[in-house]
């Protein structure tokens, strides 16, 4: 199956990430969200990054006008109907996904696929809330979507060989690198590995042992990163942090994956990362 439509749930800046990807790639796309102000939000979002490509000459008007001709905007999931893959890419909350699966498999057509770009939660479980678990998969686009070369393609206990072709194939269209994930488990790849070193680097600075620009100092100089973790925890949404630590306390019953009290009392006093203005750093200077 050669995919040439694409459904993205969520307008988000991931969700609108990638409906800007996958356009630019010559896809349509139906973007959906629950408000119309979040689709707008998106829109707005993806006209000015193509703006800027007109004003730095990477691209013409015409081509602006082109990719966003490419996006219809809809606050009504029955859209997705005719549609052969959707991607969700809603808050990272189990609960909220698996209603979300629950209505795209009474709306889409038993051939299409569901896909989740959930960074770490299991895939086995949004699929048995449908009554396709062969057709459901992951499909794990790194933030911003359309830098970020990466695309972790997750199978859940169910998950058909055709249906991780599928994803895979859609991904190099879009311009990515697919690796595939054999075992449905606790943050995938990249983030079982990012995880214990964004808990690491938070000790580190509650113990007093460096400061927090420091430690992003030594970690890109050091490890040659290109952002530290406490940059990378701003940009990305320091609550997401925080939500997969506790996810993955409650799979793995192990308390390495604890959240640090500091972690816990940055997010509730609302300080999120870039977004906010305010997270690990103060944005408003």
């Amino acid at each position: 199956m050669s995919i040439q439509k694409v459904g993205v749930l969520g307008a988000g800046s991931m969700g609108g990430g990638i409906a800007h990807l996958a356009a630019v790639k010559g896809l349509q796309v139906v973007l959906c969200d629950v408000e119309q102000r979040f689709l707008d939000g998106a829109v707005k979002r993806i006209t000015g990054f193509l703006d800027k490509n007109v004003e730095k000459q990477k691209m013409t008007v015409e081509e602006k006008e082109a990719v966003l001709s490419r996006i219809t905007t809809t606050t009504n999931m029955e859209d997705f109907a005719s549609v052969p893959l959707v991607i969700e890419a809603i808050f990272e909350d189990l609960n909220v996904k698996k209603t979300a699966f629950e209505k795209l498999d009474k709306i889409c057509g038993p051939e299409t696929v569901l896909a989740s770009n959930t960074s770490s939660m299991s895939i086995t479980t949004l699929a048995n809330a449908t009554s396709r678990p062969d057709r459901v998969v992951g499909m794990h686009f790194f933030n911003p979507p359309l830098v970020m070369k990466l695309v972790e393609v997750i199978r859940g206990y169910y998950t058909s060989d055709e249906t991780v072709a599928i994803v895979s194939d859609a991904s190099k269209a879009m311009g990515k690198t697919p690796v595939e994930v054999k075992k449905d488990t606790p943050g995938f790849i990249v983030n079982r590995i990012m995880m214990p070193q964004f808990l690491e680097a938070i000790r580190i600075a509650e113990e007093g042992i460096a400061s927090i620009e420091d430690i992003d100092t030594a970690v890109k100089l050091g490890l040659n990163y290109p952002m530290g973790p406490f940059e990378l925890m701003d940009f990305t949404g320091v609550e997401i942090s925080l939500h997969v630590s506790d996810y993955f306390v409650d799979e793995y019953k192990d308390m390495k994956w604890n959240a640090p009290q500091l972690l816990k009392n940055l997010v509730r006093a609302g300080r999120l990362g870039k977004k906010t203005n305010a997270g690990w750093y103060d944005y408003n200077k």
